[in-house]
């Protein structure tokens, strides 16, 4: 137990790192040697795995909520077909809604993390 209690502060940037990974193999796919920028935006969460700074850390949690809560808001109006989008839109509604939620609840887990006195 004590050894999960002290690992688990890193679990929102594995969640970040494996979402950034996921999101360039699948734009690789498709677009190929575009996608590699896409591997920039997991460098500051792999800086925080080597080298934590409580600074980035907030930084990363405030835009990270940020961003997440524009994803939400996104999310609720397409559930609540206010503005009609794409059928291929639709299909990803589910995984999307698990997907917006996890990121929110992980930019808050960094937040806290950040907040804490030792980190």
């Amino acid at each position: 137990m004590k050894l999960i209690s002290k690992y688990s502060k890193f679990t929102p940037y594995f969640y970040f790192i494996a979402a950034v990974a996921y999101w360039f193999t699948d734009v690789n796919k498709n677009e190929g040697i575009t996608a590699y920028p896409i591997l920039l935006t997991a460098i500051p969460f792999v800086w925080q795995l080597i080298k934590p700074s409580k600074q980035l850390n907030f930084s990363l949690g405030i835009v990270s909520v940020c961003l997440s809560s524009y994803m939400i808001l996104a999310y609720l109006i397409d559930t609540l077909n206010i503005i009609t989008f794409s059928e291929t839109v639709r299909n990803f509604v589910i995984v999307g809604g698990i997907f917006v939620f996890t990121n929110f609840l992980m930019s808050l887990w960094m937040i806290r993390n950040s907040m804490k006195k030792a980190f």
